[in-house]
């Protein structure tokens, strides 16, 4: 029995956001996180970077393990056509644009809080499934994934990733930079 690619990708993100969520509320390291980390933007930046890194090593591992007939997975395949999964990521990232547009999760109530943390887990989730195959944007070959050229991919990822991590990091970094300086007295 072969499970298809698509059921593993939806059990992944739905699994993946609810651990996050039930981190953030129910352990210390959520008690952490929520001192250490102010809510907007940058706490919405950091589920953003876990979940883009967490889905690109799942992927990653996902992928193999198909190529390599591990297991019971297999590819998304319509009308005996393959689905890559950077379609999902467009999608999510189209959905996560639109309710960006449309200012969900922008308010205070904790409805809009909650909204607003699943779009950015949902956005890292989509920007690791399109950025991982980056290099089939480029050569539009499904087979530049574990060629040479598949570097591209990689290279793409760990440079979203880096900015995702400066954004959360090193904003009041740069916010601090931005103030004017006290002048010295004399």
């Amino acid at each position: 029995m072969h499970i298809p690619g698509s059921w593993i990708l939806l059990v992944f993100v739905s699994v993946l956001t609810a651990l996050i969520l039930l981190l953030l509320h129910l352990t210390k390291l959520g008690l952490l996180i929520h001192q250490q980390i102010p809510d907007r933007p940058h706490r919405r930046l950091f589920l953003a970077s876990v979940s883009f890194f967490i889905t690109f090593l799942a992927v990653r591992l996902l992928v193999a393990s198909i190529t390599h007939h591990i297991g019971p997975f297999s590819y998304v395949e319509m009308g005996g056509r393959h689905i890559h999964h950077l379609v999902w990521g467009i999608f999510l990232l189209l959905i996560c644009g639109y309710a960006e547009i449309a200012e969900v999760g922008t308010g205070d109530s904790s409805l809009s809080i909650l909204l607003g943390r699943l779009l950015a887990l949902s956005y890292g989730i989509g920007a690791a499934l399109t950025l991982d195959e980056f290099a089939l944007w480029l050569n539009l070959d499904a087979a530049a994934y574990w060629s040479r050229q598949g570097r591209e991919s990689i290279d793409a990822i760990v440079l979203f990733g880096a900015l995702l991590a400066m954004g959360t990091w090193g904003a009041p970094l740069f916010r601090r930079l931005n103030q004017p300086r006290a002048k010295p007295r004399v």
